[in-house]
């Protein structure tokens, strides 16, 4: 379980393809942080680290994490967002954050407005009936709240702080981002879709 509030940036150093997958090594101070086996939210997928030292970690990939993210495409030196697990004694803040991504999106847009900055992204169409305008969404695994919402577009608005310190001060138009919408709203909505397919009617989108 994560928060979607980015502890820490580091930059793909190298990638190694192997026969389950790829091998992902991350340079990153929070490596001298971390140990082997736990959790860490990359970009806003959960995986496993496997191994990592006082400059970075190294993390499995498996194939179908490849076809749902951003890691398929992932470069080295690209840089990304970073967050270990929620402890069961630390303050909560963000919103639940599972690192399962749901889609991928496209930036449509990212421009400076006043100090802050506002962010479009067009989410895939399965993923907007799960997108509540004023809600939380999880975009590289960073929590914000859904500022405008349209068909086919998700707005919201970066502070200046949240910019300089995550991936986001890197992401230009046309980049792929990883989205996973509010798990509520996931679980209500599988919820109304069972009842509405009990009664014999077409859950309404």
């Amino acid at each position: 379980m994560f928060t979607g509030l980015i502890e820490a940036t580091g930059r793909v150093e190298r990638i190694h393809a192997t026969p389950s997958g790829r091998v992902v090594r991350v340079a990153t101070a929070l490596g001298a942080e971390l140990k082997a086996g736990e959790s860490v939210a990359v970009s806003g997928v959960c995986l496993t680290v496997s191994s990592c030292d006082r400059s970075g970690f190294s993390a499995i990939v498996s194939p179908e994490t490849l076809r749902v993210t951003t890691l398929l495409t992932a470069v080295e030196g690209r840089l990304l967002n970073l967050e270990r697990p929620l402890r069961a004694d630390g303050r909560f803040g963000g919103h639940f954050v599972l690192g399962h991504v749901d889609g991928v999106g496209r930036v449509s847009v990212i421009r400076a407005d006043a100090e802050c900055h506002w962010l479009e992204v067009e989410p895939p169409e399965h993923l907007m009936p799960l997108i509540v305008h004023k809600g939380s969404i999880a975009i590289d695994g960073i929590s914000l709240t859904v500022a405008q919402l349209s068909d086919n577009r998700v707005g919201v608005q970066i502070v200046p702080f949240t910019l300089a310190e995550t991936a986001l001060r890197e992401t230009r138009s046309g980049d792929a981002v990883n989205l996973e919408a509010d798990v509520i709203g996931k679980y209500v909505a599988r919820l109304v879709a069972d009842r509405m397919a009990a009664v014999g009617r077409p859950p309404q989108s």
